[in-house]
């Protein structure tokens, strides 16, 4: 989801100032409106790559407005959001041209913002939200102009899979973007096998059509699996949904989801091995396979490490 999320919005109203509550002998004079500018220095020359905010208008940082405001050409996965975005924020265009460019026209858009680099100047890319190259059309654009010798510059900032991750409550020091899932059940309970070995916390993109079909494969592949559904995340309707993927895959309400999902998944618990399941599945595969490409596909299938199963395959091989 390319960070793909609806236009920015000024999100859910803010709440009327009514002053601090009250806090006795606390000291603290009462939070009052700041004025905050948009600056309008000399870009060096590059491509910007600017993250956009994925719901509520105001979370764009103050940098990438300056970026917005000063860059010599602009260019924007879906040129209509960024429009909205600046009028938003009173960025004015001074008639520059907001080039399009995304995954249908990138090989036709391309050479236009590759010769305004090659000319010194600075442009700046959005996608449709969020932070540009995650799942989205930017990084030939990025290759390309670093290849080509152009400085690429990247504006952190609003990002969907890390605000699930922050708010699933999971592990994070170490985790695996991973996009979206296959779409059809066959290839997804392939790619899901293989991925949920990995002893590292998920995250994925997910369509709210297929949320549940996702969550049927998770609970048959592991059902104690902990999980969470993030939908429509900084937006007025925000909602997190956690549990294991037995309990999520029975909830009826991700039969109606609406909205970008996120879903994050727990890194897997120790597994004891059965090694005379191991073996079976292992006999199985070595009728048709080697050695090596048997250990594989049965420790992708069983969720083990594929070393500890190498070393029964070997075994077994020598029997023979």
């Amino acid at each position: 989801m390319t960070d793909r999320r609806d236009p920015p919005n000024h999100g859910p109203n803010p709440r009327p100032n009514h002053g601090p509550n009250p806090m006795p002998n606390s000291g603290q004079d009462p939070a009052r409106r700041l004025a905050a500018h948009v600056e309008a220095a000399r870009l060096d020359p590059g491509l910007y790559l600017v993250a956009t905010p994925i719901g509520a208008a105001r979370d764009i940082t103050l940098r990438a407005l300056d970026v917005l405001n000063s860059a010599d050409m602009l260019a924007a996965e879906d040129t209509r959001v960024l429009r909205h975005l600046l009028d938003i924020h009173g960025v004015p265009l001074r008639g520059r041209r907001i080039l399009s460019y995304h995954d249908h026209n990138g090989d036709r858009a391309r050479p236009a913002l590759l010769a305004a680099l090659s000319d010194g100047a600075s442009v700046a890319y959005c996608s449709d939200a969020g932070t540009p190259l995650v799942a989205d059309p930017g990084y030939r654009l990025a290759l390309d102009a670093a290849e080509a010798g152009a400085r690429v510059h990247a504006l952190p900032g609003p990002s969907s899979a890390l605000a699930a991750l922050s708010l699933a409550g999971l592990p994070s020091d170490r985790f695996l973007f991973l996009g979206f899932p296959p779409p059809t059940q066959s290839a997804r309970q392939t790619w899901l096998r293989r991925w949920m070995a990995v002893d590292s916390t998920l995250i994925l993109f997910e369509s709210p059509r297929r949320v549940s079909r996702t969550l049927e494969d998770l609970a048959l592949i592991d059902p104690a699996r902990i999980t969470v559904v993030a939908r429509e995340l900084t937006k007025k309707f925000e909602e997190v949904i956690r549990g294991t993927a037995a309990d999520l895959s029975a909830d009826p309400r991700m039969a109606t989801l609406k909205g970008e999902v996120v879903m994050v998944l727990d890194r897997p618990s120790a597994v004891e091995m059965d090694e005379d399941r191991v073996r079976a599945v292992l006999t199985a595969h070595m009728r048709t396979m080697s050695v090596k490409d048997a250990a594989r596909e049965a420790a992708q299938e069983l969720g083990l490490p594929r070393r500890d199963v190498y070393q029964l395959a070997l075994g077994l091989a020598d029997r023979d």
